[in-house]
């Protein structure tokens, strides 16, 4: 699954500059629990770009944590990313495969006196980590141990990196623009741990500079760790990329989103029945936009998209405008992928024998009756279930209150004509409708309602004659007659 020779030489460096090509973008979560829908966000920016350039687009996997990241939440991931259709052009890659990497690097920086062996207990900086702070000093490191010239600690000792502690280290953000750091501020970070484990920003370094990552594009949450990782890119010998620091995604209270706001998990929306165009279009547009245009195409977004029109303000995420989205997208998009995408939620409804009878195109012309009446998959799948099977579900008080022998009379003649009709054609089955309804001195809607109770089991459904035109000539007169008998024997 994880295969480090499908990228340009990620085991042993691109040199300066990175490899030759062009963009090369990567997303790299932490498997430490399920994909969140800022992080799916994350990527979609990072690959709408690399496709825009016709680029690179890397997934990497960051589990040095290894506490907290489970083969689960990698699986997660994955599935998060394939539903929404963001498709990796290398990787994945893990970290936890690439340690000697991250500790060859270390070692390199040590022997050209970039780095040095700290040998200060946990208590030791602790204690002058709360002395610090007691006398109002910065807390950081204090560089004691910079100069003890320790070259083979005989205990545990922690590599850290020699911070430049003069000047500035300034990006060029291409979403915030121009960011200034002042290096006296920079601690001495620590680079590998005493247990040997190389720390997140050294990690992310080596990675993105072997990879031959040209821009790294991630959320504003990480801006506090550029400053720390420009400097081991230069000293390391590597070209610096370019940054782009995307805004957080807030809840209605314009607190970080979370899951008091509601779901956050990207499966979770696939789960609701939501469509991946549709969570893609709500996205992109926390924080993008492309005049007043609301609903895009996979390919226009591609296009269009560029950092001129990204935000730096932080975006609000709200539940009905991406229930809107969803909406049009089930009522623009082809039925025949609506229909496929359908299937699932019909079979976990108990509907799987019923599906598998069903041709493509029928499920899709199902898709087309109710798609006016669904905001999501998993109500179009109560909206569709009357229409399988020989018999529909009643409502019994539906039933109760259409379904009578007063009416009787009325549906048995209907009934007739219907069966001396050859050929199903719903504009004529409309016509005759209408002469029987006028025959009988009746208003359409008193027969109509006791009409669609006996084929669909409900009061509310599309046109009835749409609904008699999916069900097909011989199911609609089977429930039709079913529904004669069950109004001659309600008394």
């Amino acid at each position: 699954m994880f295969r480090d020779s499908d990228a340009v030489d990620p085991g042993r460096g691109a040199g300066k500059g990175g490899p030759m090509g062009g963009v090369r973008v990567r997303f790299a979560p932490s498997p430490t629990g399920y994909l969140h829908v800022g992080g799916v966000r994350t990527a979609l920016f990072n690959w709408l770009f690399a496709k825009h350039h016709q680029g690179t687009f890397i997934l990497r996997i960051e589990d040095t944590d290894q506490e907290r990241s489970t083969d689960e939440a990698i699986q997660a991931i994955l599935d998060g990313m394939t539903w929404v259709g963001l498709d990796w052009d290398e990787g994945p890659f893990r970290q936890t495969e690439r340690m000697d990497l991250y500790r060859e690097h270390a070692m390199k920086l040590f022997e050209q006196g970039k780095a040095y062996w700290c040998v200060c207990t946990a208590d030791e900086l602790e204690a002058r980590r709360k002395d610090a702070l007691a006398k109002g000093l910065s807390q950081k490191y204090d560089g004691r141990c910079r100069a003890r010239g320790v070259t083979k600690p005989a205990g545990e000792a922690a590599l850290r990196f020699q911070a430049p502690q003069e000047g500035e280290t300034v990006i060029e953000d291409l979403v915030k623009g121009r960011v200034v750091f002042d290096n006296a501020v920079l601690d001495d970070l620590i680079i590998l741990r005493s247990n040997g484990c190389p720390t997140y920003n050294f990690s992310v370094v080596v990675d993105d500079a072997l990879m031959g990552i040209t821009h790294v594009i991630r959320g504003d949450d990480h801006l506090t760790n550029t400053p720390r990782q420009v400097p081991l890119f230069q000293a390391l010998g590597f070209a610096v990329p370019n940054f782009g620091h995307l805004s957080m995604i807030l809840g209605s209270d314009k607190a970080r989103l979370s899951k008091r706001h509601g779901a956050t998990s990207v499966l979770a929306y696939r789960d609701m029945g939501y469509l991946p165009d549709a969570v893609v279009n709500y996205l992109v547009r926390l924080g993008w936009s492309h005049g007043d245009q609301e609903i895009f195409t996979r390919q226009e977004l591609i296009e269009k998209f560029d950092f001129k029109h990204v935000q730096s303000s932080s975006a609000v995420f709200n539940q009905e405008k991406m229930l809107w989205v969803n909406e049009q997208y089930l009522k623009q998009s082809d039925p025949i992928h609506v229909a496929r995408l359908l299937v699932p939620f019909l079979e976990q409804a108990g509907l799987k024998t019923e599906v598998a009878a069903a041709s493509p195109e029928w499920l899709a012309r199902l898709v087309v009756l109710v798609r006016e009446r669904a905001k999501t998959l998993v109500e179009m799948v109560a909206w569709v279930t009357p229409y399988f099977g020989p018999e529909a579900a009643m409502d019994e008080e539906a039933a109760k209150k259409f379904l009578t022998p007063a009416l009787a009379p009325a549906l048995a003649k209907l009934l007739v004509r219907f069966e001396v009709e050859p050929a199903f054609h719903k504009e004529r089955w409309e016509g005759i409708f209408k002469q029987v309804v006028e025959e009988l001195g009746m208003k359409m809607g008193q027969l109509a309602q006791p009409v669609r109770v006996a084929l669909t089991g409900r009061t509310a459904s599309p046109g009835l004659f749409e609904v008699m035109d999916v069900l097909g000539r011989d199911r609609a007169l089977a429930r039709l007659k079913k529904g004669v008998e069950r109004a001659r024997s309600s008394a």
